[in-house]
């Protein structure tokens, strides 16, 4: 996935492997199998362009980690005690930044 959201661009298996290939070695196998499962998954959207896949990353980083972060709240039975954990855990610029984003939420849900 870090390649789809670095590259910001419809990419290859082939591309993929060889710039996996420059760090360590990794079977092109490999690669199509974790890129198969990813698309299946709804990580990854692939288009054909003759006898070739694209593929493109379905969501932004971003937005993929905030659903594993929605995933995480569910894993507990009392949510808003899970959410008081994790913000105990935020330092103050992430403080600052989570209440940005609820002052534009809440903007955002009066108008």
């Amino acid at each position: 996935m870090d390649r789809f959201w670095r590259w910001r661009r419809p990419a290859t298996v082939r591309e993929v492997v060889d710039d996996l290939n420059l760090h360590r070695d990794i079977a092109y196998t490999t690669v199509t199998t974790v890129t198969g499962i990813l698309f299946h998954k709804g990580h990854l959207t692939r288009t054909r362009e003759g006898r070739i896949w694209l593929y493109r990353a379905a969501a932004t980083r971003e937005a993929y980690a905030a659903a594993l972060m929605e995933d995480g709240l569910g894993a507990g039975e009392d949510r808003p005690a899970v959410l008081a954990r994790f913000v105990e855990n935020l330092g103050a610029d992430e403080l600052g930044a989570l209440r940005a984003a609820l002052d534009e939420a809440e903007r955002r849900t009066e108008a």
